[in-house]
């Protein structure tokens, strides 16, 4: 390490390369500056055919830049790029990526809600033919192909803005499968994959670089990242700090080049003997098809987990408690008063809060401020007695939110857009603890942060909860319900299977559970 330093896939040739094995990608001297602020330093970055290149960071290390400078999105200030001998002195336009073969699958997916899953997929394919009818018939052949590299079923009718994060995510991966590429930039590609569709991505990528495509790997998940890498840059607030052979990396120093300290080491919480009082007691819940005769409790300051495969359940189930889709049968109790929960306003009014799973389209208003998101959902609390919703009072509450979570922002008034994904969870995080919940519900607490930003919003849920709230977290993530549950409860095809707690709390006891 230098410190600074199975299927069958068919692919097209639209771009006529004889010898995908000298194709070679490489940013020198990149540099960018947006206002005061230098996003990237004389960066240094290369590819090659037929390789897998993590690109690590915390969340505003400049990342994201580079992959829009490699994409033409944005124009470097300085420094040059070189696509297999050719010079682009000044960086080059999104035609030009695209014709050097450079496809990018961007974190926010990209993807058109209005359209089904087959049109996404072979949207861009048909782009490219400039023909001026759209064949559903070549769509679907298009996006079967495409699918079945990726081992997945999905339904190509569906519009795609009915489709879950997961099968987004899918989606969009299949959609850069299905047009010709020498370099494929996945930026957070498994962000809301369980770990069996990881595995099968992880498949899709070697059987590609087998065929000498390059791919940058972008992940928050460092176990991840070793796997899955031949090479790792590191880069830390805008500079290159490290980059080598991924064999010459182990967690503890992958984690130490992203965050310039060592890795937090943070034990599980112990219950105290004494019985805290009940805040959330759920009797046999159930909704015909998506879980059935749920029982659990959970205590003040306890932290209780779910986990589960996708389709066990466990993600309707948290939808259920905060009344998104309502169950049909079964009780939920909050702080010892039983509430018919049927829409959203009925948990809030009952004291529970939810933190989603998808932060940009459900938990935040992306194009409005900071103060108006963490406002949102308490506008009952801070209207004067006519109902007026006051602007200083709106601020000072923002304000003191902003200062008590650590959110890094230019100002209250910026919108929340323009923040790093690890400081948009704590805005979502920081509107419902302006209401002081009995009860916060959060699924996938630390999705697409960086390891800097997690420890952060573990720190801030430990506090939270010995302040007395009750926490119920749903993750993928098995490390994390380790590191912050009392109690784990393991759900399957709709049924609670499982409750460990104490020392059976650990990963590998989670997953022979999730697995059985």
């Amino acid at each position: 390490m230098n410190r600074v330093a199975e299927p069958e896939l068919h692919l097209n040739t639209s771009h006529n390369l004889t010898n995908r094995d000298k194709f070679e990608f490489q940013m020198t001297g990149i540099s960018k500056q947006f206002g005061g602020v230098r996003a990237l330093d004389g960066v240094d970055f290369a590819v090659s055919a037929g390789s897998v290149h993590c690109l690590a960071g915390e969340n505003g290390c400049g990342k994201s830049t580079l992959i829009k400078i490699a994409s033409g999105v944005l124009k470097p200030d300085g420094g040059i790029i070189s696509v297999t001998g050719r010079t682009y002195a000044h960086g080059f336009s999104p035609r030009e990526s695209i014709k050097s073969g450079v496809e990018v699958i961007y974190q926010d997916l990209s993807l058109l809600p209005n359209l089904t899953v087959a049109e996404n997929i072979a949207l861009a394919v048909h782009a490219g033919t400039g023909r001026w009818f759209f064949s559903q018939r070549e769509a679907r052949r298009i996006a079967t192909r495409a699918l079945d590299q990726l081992h997945v079923s999905l339904e190509l009718n569906t519009l795609v803005g009915d489709l879950t994060i997961a099968a987004k995510q899918l989606t969009a991966i299949a959609r850069a499968l299905a047009r010709d590429a020498r370099l494929i930039f996945m930026d957070e590609p498994t962000t809301a994959l369980t770990w069996r569709e990881v595995e099968a991505l992880f498949v899709i990528v070697r059987q590609l670089t087998a065929k000498g495509v390059a791919v940058v790997f972008v992940s928050h998940k460092l176990n991840e990242v070793l796997d899955i890498s031949d090479q790792i840059t590191v880069l830390r607030n805008g500079h290159l700090v490290a980059k080598g052979p991924a064999r010459e990396f182990d967690r503890a120093a992958l984690s130490r080049a992203m965050t310039g300290h060592e890795e937090a080491v943070i034990n599980p919480p112990i219950m105290s003997n004494e019985q805290k009082p009940v805040l959330l007691d759920v009797q046999g819940l159930t909704a015909p098809g998506r879980f059935a005769n749920v029982s659990f409790a959970v205590r003040q300051n306890e932290i209780v987990g779910f986990a589960g495969l996708l389709g066990s359940g466990a993600s309707e189930l948290v939808e259920a408690l905060f009344g998104i889709a309502p169950a049909d049968e079964g009780t939920i109790s909050v702080t010892g008063q039983q509430r018919h929960i049927r829409r959203p306003t009925d948990a809030i009014n009952a004291g529970i809060g939810y933190v989603p799973g998808d932060r940009l389209s459900q938990g935040l208003f992306l194009n409005l401020p900071i103060d108006t998101n963490i406002a949102a959902a308490s506008v009952d609390l801070i209207g004067n007695r006519l109902g007026l919703l006051i602007p200083g009072e709106i601020k000072a509450n923002a304000q003191k939110m902003v200062s008590e979570l650590q959110i890094k922002a230019s100002s209250v008034s910026a919108p929340v857009s323009s923040l790093s994904g690890g400081n948009q969870q704590r805005v979502v995080l920081a509107k419902w603890l302006q209401r002081k919940p009995s009860v916060l519900l959060l699924n996938g607490p630390s999705v697409g942060v960086d390891i800097g930003s997690k420890e952060e919003m573990h720190r801030l849920l430990r506090q939270l909860n010995q302040e007395g709230t009750a926490i119920l977290v749903l993750s993928d993530d098995i490390s994390e319900l380790v590191a912050l549950c009392n109690r784990v409860l393991v759900m399957s095809k709709g049924r609670l299977i499982a409750e460990l707690a104490g020392s059976e709390v650990n990963e590998k006891t989670i997953l022979q559970e999730m697995l059985a």
